[in-house]
């Protein structure tokens, strides 16, 4: 029997990845809601094979999208997952042992670690592991919070650790991931821009020193091979990008002196 929640997902242009998402979790909820903003591919007709509810809203960032799925969700509890993840077997039998031991009447939400598939391998340490995540909770009272690039959903109640992974493939290859930092950077900019700070040498340097450190280092990266040291420095690199757009947001645009 489906369980008391609603399976909460937002998409665009995700037919590569929505059938491999709701073939791991569409049975076991009650309802299947999918809000999309605008797919030209096969990414609704899939939803609607698997018994979905699809609701068209044009983009409006990730937190925002989020929340207005989970405004349509009915059932007392939601599993709130994105298009390019999957449940683990384990973490799927998890899910079933959280109702069924009634964990589900003493707990408001239960925690997973998100693991990623990247250059081959599932990577298991570093800045990308373990990725905690919240995303089994009850409805009432739950909303997405953060910032329109990080978002978490904040509630007030107590959570426990599910068992097994959820698993990621966010990075088909390394160009995806390169392609996101421009588009972080820019919110990161305006982020630093409406808290008034200034730029700094000293965070321009050290952050992305510090990142590669904690990421290959401290949290063991090297143990994922090439894959992990190429995060490391990937993730580094992102950081002294990020903090350089301030400098440039400064002084990048005056115009030079006249001759």
């Amino acid at each position: 029997m489906p369980l008391p929640l609603s399976l909460s997902i937002i998409s665009c242009n995700e037919e590569a990845n929505l059938g491999r998402c709701l073939a791991s979790a569409a049975d076991l909820a009650e309802e299947i809601v999918l809000v999309d903003s605008g797919s030209k591919d096969r990414t609704r007709e899939i939803a609607e094979s698997y018994g979905a509810r699809v609701v068209h809203q044009d983009w409006l960032g990730h937190r925002d999208q989020k929340n207005v799925a989970l405004g349509l969700c009915t059932r007392p509890w939601v599993l709130a997952l994105d298009c390019d993840e999957e449940l683990s077997p384990e973490l799927r039998a998890s899910i079933l042992e959280f109702f069924q031991s009634g964990e589900a009447s003493r707990f408001d939400g239960g925690v997973c670690n998100r693991k990623v598939w990247f250059l081959g391998r599932w990577i298991t340490h570093g800045d990308w592991y373990p990725d905690r995540k919240l995303r089994l909770f009850k409805r009432e009272g739950a909303r997405w919070a953060g910032s329109p690039e990080h978002d978490y959903i904040e509630l007030s109640g107590p959570t426990v650790q599910l068992k097994g992974d959820l698993h990621h493939f966010s990075f088909p290859n390394m160009s995806r991931y390169v392609d996101k930092i421009n588009g972080f950077a820019d919110v990161f900019l305006e982020r630093q821009k409406a808290e008034g700070k200034r730029w700094s040498l000293a965070s321009n340097v050290f952050r992305p020193w510090w990142r590669f450190v904690r990421a290959y280092i401290l949290r063991r990266g090297f143990l994922d091979g090439f894959p992990g040291f190429w995060i490391a420095v990937a993730t580094s690199f992102f950081a002294f990008v990020r903090y350089s757009r301030k400098y440039e947001d400064e002084v990048g645009s005056q115009p030079p002196p006249r001759q």
